[in-house]
């Protein structure tokens, strides 16, 4: 009896709902993506994270503000970095180059992204070891100037 009454509890429409969300998204996933690429689109998801964070608490610092704006604009940019992966996976399977460009393509935009939350992490005061720093000294500089700019401009 127990064990019905889980069933019946189971059974509610946003269950119903998200199962049927997860039957359509899964299969567009796979497709857009691959198969047995979920950790290496974790990592993107949880560098672009980071990169949102950090971005955020530097602009807090350097300007005293969070331009709504300027973080607004980086949505199409976040949806643009999700969707290269997809393309080059979907060119892999065109060219038959099995995984050459989805990978090349998502590890660039992992170290891209990864100087990014870096610099922004030194630029909002973050411990970040001087090594580190130092590799990323010209991300660091570019940002900076662009805080500037748009400082100066309100």
């Amino acid at each position: 009896m127990q064990f019905l009454q889980t069933l019946v509890n189971a059974a509610t429409p946003a269950n119903g709902w998200a199962a049927t969300a997860g039957a359509i998204v899964s299969p567009v996933f796979h497709y857009l993506y691959g198969s047995g690429r979920m950790d290496i689109l974790v990592v993107l998801l949880f560098c672009i994270s980071l990169d949102w964070v950090t971005g955020i608490q530097a602009a807090k610092k350097e300007d005293k503000t969070c331009s709504s704006e300027y973080g607004l604009s980086r949505i199409p940019r976040t949806f643009f970095f999700l969707a290269l992966p997809a393309l080059a996976n979907l060119l892999d399977r065109v060219m038959a180059t099995p995984g050459f460009l989805f990978y090349g393509v998502t590890f660039g935009l992992i170290y891209h992204t990864w100087n990014s939350l870096t610099a922004n992490a030194h630029r909002a005061g973050w411990p970040v070891p001087k090594a580190i720093a130092n590799l990323v000294e010209s991300e660091i500089k570019a940002k900076t100037e662009r805080a500037m700019k748009q400082k100066e401009g309100k």
